[in-house]
This record gives structure tokens, C-alpha cells and sequence, in this order.
């Protein structure tokens, strides 16, 4: 008798996904909504459509599901964007992360959840601090009138956000936790070296894949190299016990800046310059690695992928649903939801109302402050984060069971919110907010 588990599962994705779209396009409603409703549902009510034990097989999952769910963000960050609000993304993605888990961590003097360490309240925030790619994709596709701006913004804090939240977790949060105590400047120096050393090997590989790109012209080979690199920036960096995250993010967004820089430079309709620089020389620039068209094509199937990935979490995130443990905890689970998005509000306010005393850090006015609140949804990554910590951690339950209700009510809260005011408040054309 064969076992067609494998076939049982994708079906059972791609039905979720297909008709999750289909649906949401009617009632004019986030796709994510329904993906993670459908996930519980199915998963909870209809066994034989998910025959794989998908907690059993946790890790493997993550392996496959990490580079997709991060290269579809990736790929869409163009060259000229990451010049113009550089200095703005690193502040999200960097600086605002990290104040804000201080923070949080800071909530430790008052005891708010008693009986953690100040190192648990470091992984605590640290795992619920992170943003989601595709839930935060999924809810703001649907609305018209964010500027671009905005959008680059929003896609470039939820990549390296979650890269800064991974390596305050894995490198200082998670081991304070464990060992009780941890040496401060030990631990600074060592998130540095992960750091340095993460964004070292992304570059490198990403101009490795970079050329590789300009030996062949067809747009399923180029996806497929993308993919490729995905996946090895990814485990070779977490072979060197550095961030894979990180790495992976940098390797696709490096190759993809080179591309946009010979796009632009040379591969354009407009004439080429006479003399080039010594970096263009070694580039070979003059040899397109890809065109727009086939970059547009390998964008929207890399975010496909990155859907069916997602799902594959949110099926996880199903097993974890216990709603007696979330009733038994929903004070700390409103709790954190609660100090979270004040946090957020905070660290976005340097947007809104501060932005002007820093030149590199354009300000985006009350309404830009607004949805860059609302779009700090949680998702995938918190559900992998809040699965690293040993079975033997006395408080696990109570991580899981307020990672699993942060995560359920920021898609369902902040994507209301943000539907809301795009559906009855915004009516107006798109219009810049810088």
C-alpha cells in the first residue's frame, strides 16, 4: 500500500491557498485571514488532509520554509530604494528592534510576568517583536493609496527586523535564559561577530550568484538560482554558527542590487557610457544577469512559494491552538499584545513627529506613522523562535501560549485596523507622504 502523504499535503496547501484568494477577493477581505482560519479548521477538523505529523517533523519544516519565506521580501527591495531610505530601514530593522526588546526587557524591575529571569524577558520580546513577511504582504496588497515609500519602509523593516530578533534570541536571550546568568560584553561582542560575519558571507555569496546568474538568460533557470541561493546562504551560516536569516536576506538582496545597478547602468535603452569604472569592469556589466520582465516573473513566484511556506507554519501554529491554555493565560497574552504595540507606536513615532532632526530619517507625517504601527503583524518566524526552547524550560508553555495569542491577535487586530481604515476612511488616490 503506498503512502501519498506528500501528495495529500500539497493538495491540501494549494486548495488553502487558491481558495483563501479566490475568497478574499470577493469579500475584498486580507488572504491571510483565511489562510489562518483555514489552517486551524482543516488541521483541527479534517486530519486526513494533513497526514504528516508536522510537530514531529518541526525542524525539517523550518529548513525548507525559512528561504521561502524570506526571498519573496527580498527580491522586492530594489537597489534605488535601499540607497534612498538606507539609514531609515537600518533604524527599524536595527536600532528600534533593539530599544524596543531593552525595553521590554526592562519590564523585568516590575515583575509583569512573574517568575522569569530578565534573560526570558529578553527571549520574550525578542520572539514577539519579530514582523512577518508574507502576513504583512497579504494584508497591505489588498489596500490602495500607501505610497511607495511607505511600502519600501514596511518590507525593509520585516526583513531585517526579524534578522535583528533572531540573533537577540539565539546569541543573548536564549542563552541568559538557560545558564541564569550571562557575561553583557561577552555577548555584545559575540551578537557583533554574528553580525559582521553573517553580512561577510551574504555579500559574498550574493556576488558568487550574482555572476553565476549572467551564464544563462531564461527566467525558470534565474528563479531557480534564487532559490538555490536561498538555501545556501542559509545552512552554510548556520553551519558556521552564524545567522542564516541574516545571511540569506543579505545574499538575495546583494544580487539582486548588482542586477538593478547593470539594469540601470547598462541593459537599459538609454546609451552606454564610454568609459566605465574599474568596479563596473570586473561586474561585466555590459552582460545582463536579467531583465525587468523576468525579475517581475521571479518575484511573484517567489511569493508564491513564500505562501505555501507560510502555511505550512500556520499548521503548525494550529497544533500549538489550545484554547483552554490561551484562556488560562489570556492576561499575559493581552498583556503582551498590549505592550508590544505601545512599543511599536513609540519606536515609529521618530517617523512621524521626530523625523526632521535627522536628515537621513525622512519623516512620514501622522498617517504614515499610522500604518507603519498596525503593520508590525507577527507570524511565521515568532512560531519558529518560540519552538527552539528546550522541552525542559520550566516556563515554555507560557512562551507558546503567548507567542501563539500575540501572533493570532496582531494578524487579526492589526489587519482589521488597517482594513478598516483603507476600506471606510482612505478614499483618496495615492498620494506621497514624503
Amino acid at each position: 500500500m503506498h503512502n501519498f502523504a506528500p501528495e495529500i499535503m500539497i493538495m491540501t496547501i494549494l486548495s488553502l491557498v487558491v481558495f483563501s484568494d479566490a475568497l478574499a477577493s470577493r469579500l475584498k477581505i486580507p488572504s491571510v485571514f483565511l489562510l489562518l482560519a483555514g489552517s486551524y479548521i482543516i488541521y483541527t477538523y479534517f486530519k486526513d488532509a494533513v497526514p504528516i505529523d508536522l510537530p514531529q517533523h518541526f525542524d525539517t519544516i523550518i529548513l525548507f520554509c525559512i528561504p521561502l519565506i524570506f526571498m519573496g521580501d527580498a527580491l522586492h527591495l530594489h537597489f534605488s530604494d535601499i540607497k534612498k531610505h538606507g539609514w531609515s530601514i537600518f533604524y527599524l530593522a536595527v536600532v528600534a528592534v533593539a530599544l524596543s526588546i531593552t525595553v521590554g526587557a526592562s519590564l523585568h524591575h516590575f515583575d509583569v510576568f512573574s517568575g522569569l529571569t530578565l534573560g526570558a524577558y529578553v527571549s520574550l520580546f525578542a520572539i514577539n517583536m519579530a514582523t512577518d513577511a508574507v502576513s504583512v504582504q497579504s494584508v497591505l496588497s489588498r489596500f490602495k493609496g500607501i505610497d511607495h515609500d511607505i511600502k519600501v519602509l514596511i518590507e525593509g523593516e520585516s526583513l531585517g527586523n526579524d534578522a535583528t530578533a533572531v540573533i537577540a534570541f539565539f546569541f543573548i536571550g536564549l542563552p541568559w535564559m538557560i545558564s541564569g546568568e550571562i557575561d553583557a560584553g561577552h555577548a555584545a561582542l559575540d551578537a557583533l561577530r554574528v553580525f559582521v560575519v553573517s553580512l561577510g558571507i551574504g555579500l559574498v555569496l550574493g556576488y558568487a550568484f550574482y555572476m553565476l546568474m549572467k551564464l544563462f538568460s531564461d527566467k525558470r533557470g534565474e528563479l531557480f538560482t534564487f532559490i538555490i541561493e536561498g538555501y545556501a546562504a542559509y545552512v552554510l551560516a548556520e553551519e558556521m554558527h552564524v545567522s542564516g536569516i541574516l545571511t540569506l536576506i543579505t545574499a538575495i538582496i546583494a544580487t539582486k542590487a548588482w542586477i538593478d545597478m547593470d539594469i540601470e547602468a547598462s541593459c537599459s535603452l538609454q546609451e552606454r557610457p564610454k568609459k566605465r569604472s574599474f568596479l563596473r569592469k570586473i561586474r561585466f556589466e555590459s552582460v545582463c544577469a536579467t531583465t525587468n520582465e523576468r525579475l517581475e516573473y521571479i518575484y511573484e513566484m517567489a511569493k508564491e512559494f513564500g505562501y505555501i511556506a507560510a502555511v505550512m507554519i500556520f499548521f503548525v501554529l494550529a497544533e500549538m491552538v489550545n484554547f483552554d491554555k490561551l484562556w488560562n493565560y489570556r492576561f499575559e497574552i493581552l498583556l503582551m499584545f498590549g505592550i508590544t504595540t505601545l512599543i511599536r507606536a513609540f519606536s515609529m513615532a521618530k517617523f512621524a513627529f521626530f523625523g526632521k532632526t535627522i536628515d537621513s530619517i525622512k519623516p512620514v507625517g501622522f498617517e504614515g506613522w499610522f500604518i507603519l504601527t498596525f503593520s508590525g503583524m507577527k507570524g511565521a518566524l515568532s512560531i519558529i523562535l518560540v519552538h527552539m526552547i528546550p522541552e525542559t524550560y520550566e516556563h515554555k508553555e507560557l512562551f507558546e501560549a503567548v507567542t501563539t495569542g500575540v501572533v493570532i491577535l496582531s494578524i487579526f487586530v492589526y489587519g482589521t485596523i488597517l482594513w478598516s481604515y483603507f476600506t471606510f476612511f482612505k478614499k483618496e488616490e495615492e498620494k506621497k507622504l514624503f
